[in-house]
C-alpha cells in the first residue's frame, strides 16, 4: 500500500486518461473494468466536441474524484466549473502563456490553476499570478539531459514557488528524434527502469498528487506506479 512509509504518508500516485487518439477511450473501459473510482485526467488532445463525448462516457462511471485535470486553452468558465463541481479536482495545470494564450475566464480558479514547466522557462511575474508549478519531472530530466539553463531556471524557481502536483513520464535511454526535436521524454512506457531517473530528485521535487502521463493501458500504469512506489520508499 502507499501508506506503508512515510515517503508515501502524504503523497499519490494516480493512473491517467491521456486522450490521444483512441487511447482515451479504450483506457476508460479499463477503468470501468477495474472498478478504479480516483485517476487524473489530461484533456491535452482532445476539442470541445470530442470533450463533450468523453464526459458523456466518464458520466457513466462511478467517479469519487478526479485530483488533476490538464486544461486547454479553448476551455470556456461554464467547462471548468462543470468539472469542479462534478469530479472535485485538486488541481488544473496548464502551459505558460508563452507557449499558449490563457482564457480570461478561467481566472475564476487561478488558486488551483498550476503552470506547467515544459519547453520554456518559467517566469516568477506569471507563476504569481497562479497557484504554483505544475512540475513535470520527466520534462525536468529531459532539460537537464538536453538545456542546462533551462534546468537551471527549474532548479531556481522551484526554490521559490510550491510544486503543488506533478506528471511523470518515461525517460528513454538514448534521445530520438520527435517532430525535428531531439526528446528523451516519452508518452509511452516500454520497461519499468524508464522511469528510474526519478531517483535523481529530491523528495521536495514530489507533491501530494502525482498523475502518471502515459499512454500505456491503465494496469500497465499501475504496474508503473507500484514499480515507482518502491524506487522511492527510502527517500
Amino acid at each position: 500500500m502507499q501508506e506503508s512509509n512515510k515517503f508515501w504518508d502524504n503523497r499519490k500516485i494516480y493512473p491517467s486518461i491521456t486522450t490521444t487518439e483512441p487511447i482515451w477511450k479504450n483506457q476508460i473501459k479499463e477503468l470501468k473494468e477495474l472498478g478504479l473510482k480516483e485517476f487524473c485526467l489530461f484533456l491535452t488532445c482532445l476539442d470541445k466536441k470530442k470533450r463533450e463525448a468523453l464526459y458523456k462516457i466518464l458520466g457513466e462511471l462511478k467517479i469519487e474524484k478526479i485530483p488533476l485535470i490538464h486544461i486547454k486553452e479553448d476551455m470556456e468558465l461554464g467547462e471548468l466549473d462543470y468539472l469542479v463541481k462534478k469530479y472535485k479536482p485538486e488541481a488544473f495545470n496548464i502551459h505558460s502563456q508563452r507557449q499558449y494564450p490563457f482564457n480570461p475566464s478561467q481566472a475564476k480558479y487561478k488558486d488551483i490553476i498550476f503552470i506547467e514547466n515544459s519547453v520554456v522557462s518559467l517566469e516568477e511575474e506569471e507563476l504569481r499570478a497562479f497557484a504554483g508549478v505544475c512540475l513535470d519531472l520527466s520534462h525536468l530530466e529531459e532539460a537537464r539531459l538536453l538545456n542546462p539553463s533551462l534546468y537551471q531556471n527549474y532548479v531556481e524557481i522551484l526554490k521559490k514557488f510550491p510544486c503543488g502536483c506533478n506528471h511523470i513520464s518515461a525517460i528513454k535511454e538514448s534521445p530520438f528524434k520527435k517532430d525535428g526535436e531531439l526528446k528523451y521524454s516519452c508518452h509511452y512506457l516500454a520497461k519499468l527502469s524508464e522511469l528510474d531517473y526519478l531517483k535523481r530528485f529530491p523528495r521536495e521535487y514530489f507533491s501530494s498528487i502525482i498523475a502518471l502521463e502515459l499512454e500505456n493501458t491503465i494496469s500497465q500504469q499501475l504496474k508503473a506506479r507500484d514499480y515507482i512506489i518502491d524506487l522511492l520508499k527510502d527517500k
